[in-house]
C-alpha cells in the first residue's frame, strides 16, 4: 500500500475526518481521537503482507520500512514482527532480528517457524547451543522439515555432535530426496573422520542431483588431488571455481562448514600453480 494511501487510511480510522474546526475565540480543549484498534491492527498486517510481496521482488529496504511501521501499528501480532525479525536477518543486523523473533514468540510461543528463524539467527551469532534449542523446539512442533532439520544438523556439527549431525540431515534427505546441501554435508562430516572414499560418494551424489554446483565439485577435486589424481583434480577444481569464485577463498569455505583437514587440503590445492594463477585470473576480474 503506498505511503500516502496509508496515511489517508490512517487519518479515517481515527477520526480525524471528523473533527470540526472550533469556533474563533471558543476554548480550545484536549481532544483524544477514538483509535480504533482492530482497524490499525488490520492496516499494520496489510503492511506485514505488503513486506512479504516486496521481499519477492528483492526490494529489501522498502520491505524492512514497512514491517516496522506493521509492528507499531499491529504491537500485539506475531506476524509483523516475525516478518520484521526476518527481514534484519535478510540484512545481517542479527542482534536486531534476534529482538523482533523474540517479541514475535512472546506473542506465538507456539509458532515453530518463529523458532526455527530464531534458531537461525542465533547460528548466525556463534550461538550454537541456542540455536540447537530453538531448532529442537520447533521441530517438536513441526517435524518434518527439511530447512530445519538442515539448520540443526549445522548446529550439532558446530558442537562436535557428529553422530546427531549425520542422523538429522538423514531426516532432511527423507523429507526432500533432492536436497543437496544436507547430502553434500554428510560429506564434510565424513571427510574429517578419515572416510575420503564415502565423503567423495556423497558428493558425488550431490552433484547428480546438481551437476551445477560449485562446493561439492569443488570438495571432490580437492579430495581428488589429495589421491594423488592430480590432473583429474586440477581440471575438476578450475571448473568448480569457474562457477563460483566465492569458493576460492578459505574464509568462505570455513563459513560453510569446510573442516580443518578439508581446508588444510584444500590450501594445498589452491597453492599449485594453475590453481593459484585462476584464482589470481578470478580476481582482477572481479576487481
Amino acid at each position: 500500500m503506498p505511503k500516502r494511501n496509508l496515511l489517508l487510511s490512517l487519518l479515517a480510522c481515527t477520526g480525524f475526518w471528523t473533527l470540526t474546526t472550533p469556533v474563533m475565540g471558543q476554548a480550545l480543549l484536549p481532544y483524544t481521537p477514538q483509535l480504533n484498534t482492530e482497524q490499525l491492527e488490520q492496516q499494520g498486517l496489510e503492511l506485514a503482507e505488503d513486506a512479504v510481496q516486496l521481499v519477492r521482488f528483492q526490494q529489501y529496504q522498502l520491505a524492512l520500512s514497512r514491517a516496522k511501521l506493521a509492528t507499531q501499528l499491529a504491537p500485539n501480532q506475531y506476524q509483523p514482527w516475525f516478518i520484521l525479525g526476518t527481514l534484519y536477518l535478510q540484512e545481517e543486523e542479527v542482534g536486531e532480528a534476534i529482538e523482533a523473533l523474540q517479541k514475535a514468540l512472546s506473542i506465538a510461543p507456539e509458532e515453530a517457524g518463529i523458532k526455527f528463524t530464531l534458531g537461525n539467527a542465533y547460528f548466525q551469532q556463534g550461538k550454537y547451543q541456542a540455536a540447537a534449542t530453538e531448532l529442537e523446539e520447533g521441530l517438536k512442533l513441526k517435524p518434518n522439515t527439511p530447512a530445519a532439520l538442515f539448520d540443526l544438523g549445522n548446529s550439532y556439527l558446530k558442537l562436535n555432535k557428529m553422530t546427531d549431525a549425520i542422523a538429522v540431515y538423514k531426516k532432511a534427505i527423507a523429507q526432500e530426496k533432492n536436497f543437496w546441501p544436507a547430502v553434500n554435508n554428510i560429506g564434510l562430516i565424513k571427510y574429517e573422520q578419515g572416510d575420503m572414499n564415502g565423503a567423495v560418494q556423497d558428493w558425488q551424489k550431490a552433484l547428480t542431483i546438481d551437476p551445477e554446483q560449485a562446493e561439492p565439485k569443488l570438495a571432490v577435486a580437492v579430495a581428488l588431488y589429495t589421491q594423488g589424481k592430480t590432473e583429474e583434480g586440477i581440471k575438476l577444481g578450475e571448473t568448480a571455481l569457474k562457477l563460483d569464485s566465492r569458493y576460492g577463498e578459505l574464509q568462505f569455505l570455513e563459513h560453510n562448514l569446510w573442516g580443518t583437514k578439508l581446508l588444510q587440503d584444500t590450501k594445498v590445492f589452491f597453492s599449485t600453480p594453475r590453481i593459484k594463477a585462476l584464482l589470481e585470473s578470478l580476481e582482477e576480474t572481479s576487481s
